[in-house]
């Protein structure tokens, strides 16, 4: 049975197996108030209030995709001043 809460510490070991030169994602997450959240499709880091829109927070620059053993595809949504803006967890979305 897994765990109702998914641990900050295993997106940061998925970094550094898989993306290990993105030592900034790895730091900004160390940093985290949070450190653990409960099971859910979708983690904001940032509000995506106006996604994209001049002046706004929440501007889109890149996925980072990594493969967890247990919890398939997590999607790390990285805004174009470096900034983590949210974490998908692909096997919690329900179509």
């Amino acid at each position: 049975m897994k765990t109702p809460y998914f641990d900050i510490e295993w997106i940061i070991d998925l970094i550094k197996e898989q993306e290990p030169d993105r030592t900034d994602l790895i730091e900004q997450l160390k940093k985290s108030d949070t450190k653990k959240w409960i099971r859910q499709p979708y983690i904001y880091f940032v509000s995506a209030e106006g996604t994209n829109q001049s002046g706004l927070e929440w501007q889109f620059k890149e996925n980072i995709v990594l493969e967890h053993e247990t919890e398939g595809t997590i999607v790390l949504d990285i805004l174009k001043d470096g900034q983590i803006g949210g974490i998908e967890f692909v096997s919690q979305i329900r179509y």
